[in-house]
This record gives structure tokens, C-alpha cells and sequence, in this order.
């Protein structure tokens, strides 16, 4: 199952999650604090628990998913970088699915899990404060997701009869990203041919067309927009076109087109800002 398939489960599980919470009913159990203690009711269970939120909870469940939710701030790291760049970038960066992909499969699991956890009576009060702030934490990584995809295919939709004849492109993409350009493109081209280019001389109704002295009719990224890029390593000097050059050390910011920094970006030594 690719990325955008898990994608779509996990929105449907999360509906489905949603309703759940809702028709939960109250746990019968109360629990007692005081000094850092508590002392949790359920049935003839009397032992004290550490309430400390940095301490081991004593469900395993528990433990194991904040356990994964410390793991995986590497990767919550790497897509905001992604998708920071993805948004400020005039193209399309390659796709990251191996990283879609694992964040996916981990929230899904996450998700399954904490559905379980909250419907155990042994559950106490701590640990369902610690709960509800993993799901915080799975909220906004799918804010993250949802905003990086959409990005992406605002791009692909404004760029889509570029991508059609432009193998490099075409390689940044995933299967079913390409697909969509190919039918969004023929669509526009059905509507534009039905509106307007039927109407038109046979020599006019070409919109791969490029007249001189004007735009082209098929949108292309702008290479020569202006970017913020931000160095994470001491970077290679970076030559301009006017003949000028530029060192930059990390942690530098400088301002210049994105086609200076295009080939600097893939390689992973800048990030936009």
C-alpha cells in the first residue's frame, strides 16, 4: 500500500476513532494526589503509583508509545523540513515517500493503540493525561501531512501540462502523483478545447505554442524567484549568473534566486526559510 492509499485509511480511522471517544463512558475510578503520590481505586487494587510524567507508567503500552513518540521526533523533524521547503520552493522537490510512508504506518498504529489503552478500566487518570497528549502530538504531525500534500498538488495542478512533457519532472513525482497530473492536464485541455480553441483558426488551437516576444502558454516554475535559503553546513561557493560568487558558512541566510540554490537544496546543505 503506497503512502497516499495509508494516507486515506487513516483519515477513515480517525472518523471512526472520533466517534468512539464519544460514546465512552465514564470509568468508575477516582484517584487521590498529594506530595508527587497518588493512589489509584479500581476494584481491590489499593498499591500507590508514581505520578511523575517523566517516570515509566506502569502499563507497557503505554511506555511504548511515548517511547516511539521520542524516536520518531527525527523524522517529525526531517518532514517539516520538507515541507517548509516544499512550500517556500517556485518547483517541485522530490518526493519524500519512504518518509511518508513510515510516519503513516507509525500514526495508524499509534492511533490503534491509544483507542485500546482508553477503553481499559485499568487505565489510570495519569496515564490518560499522558495519552491525550500523544494525540496531540498525532494531531499536529497529520497537520503537517495534510498541509504538505496539499502543497504538492496545488503545484502539480498549476504545473500539470508542463509535468506531461518533462521527464525530469516527472521522476520527482510518485505513481499516483503522476497520474493525476496526466488526467487534470487532459481535462484543461478539454474544457479550454471546448470553450474557446474550437472557435479559433486550426493554426491558433496549439497551446504548446510559444509566440515571440511573449509568455509561454504552458506555465512553467519560475527559477528566477527570489528564495531565503538558510545554510545547514558550510556550503560549496555558489556562483551567479552576473559572474559574482558567494560563500556560505552554516548557519547563514542569504536571499537569491532559487536557481542559485537549486542543485545545493537536493543535496541537503540549505533549507528555504
Amino acid at each position: 500500500m503506497d503512502w497516499e492509499a495509508e494516507f486515506q485509511a487513516g483519515t477513515l480511522l480517525n472518523n471512526v476513532n472520533e466517534k468512539t471517544s464519544r460514546s465512552t463512558t465514564d470509568r468508575g475510578t477516582s484517584s487521590s494526589t498529594r506530595h508527587g503520590r497518588s493512589t489509584t481505586l479500581l476494584g481491590d487494587d489499593e498499591d500507590d503509583r508514581d505520578v511523575s510524567m517523566a517516570g515509566p507508567s506502569s502499563d507497557p503500552a503505554v511506555d511504548e508509545i511515548l517511547e516511539w513518540n521520542i524516536a520518531e521526533e527525527a523524522h517529525l523533524e526531517k518532514l517539516t523540513r520538507h515541507w517548509m521547503n516544499e512550500r517556500h520552493c517556485p518547483d517541485i522537490l522530490p518526493a519524500e515517500d519512504e518518509l511518508l510512508s513510515s510516519l503513516l504506518d507509525h500514526i495508524r498504529r499509534q492511533s490503534e493503540a491509544v483507542q485500546l489503552l482508553r477503553g481499559e478500566l485499568s487505565t489510570s487518570e495519569e496515564e490518560h493525561l499522558r495519552i491525550m497528549l500523544v494525540q496531540t502530538e498525532v494531531e499536529r504531525i497529520k497537520f503537517v501531512l495534510r498541509s504538505y500534500i496539499r502543497t504538492r498538488l496545488w503545484k502539480i495542478e498549476k504545473y500539470a501540462r508542463h509535468i506531461v512533457g518533462n521527464e525530469e519532472m516527472q521522476a520527482r513525482l510518485t505513481t499516483s502523483e503522476l497520474e493525476h497530473a496526466r488526467r487534470f492536464a487532459k481535462l484543461t485541455d478539454q474544457h479550454f478545447h471546448h470553450s474557446v480553441l474550437q472557435s479559433l483558426p486550426e493554426m491558433r488551437v496549439d497551446l504548446d505554442d510559444e509566440p515571440m516576444l511573449a509568455p509561454s502558454m504552458v506555465t512553467q516554475p519560475d527559477l528566477k524567484r527570489p528564495v531565503f535559503v538558510h545554510a545547514l553546513t558550510t556550503c560549496p561557493i555558489i556562483q551567479f549568473e552576473d559572474g559574482t560568487s558567494l560563500q556560505m558558512n552554516k548557519g547563514h541566510i542569504s536571499l537569491m534566486a532559487y536557481a542559485a540554490a537549486e542543485k545545493l537544496l537536493l543535496r541537503g546543505d540549505v533549507e528555504l526559510v
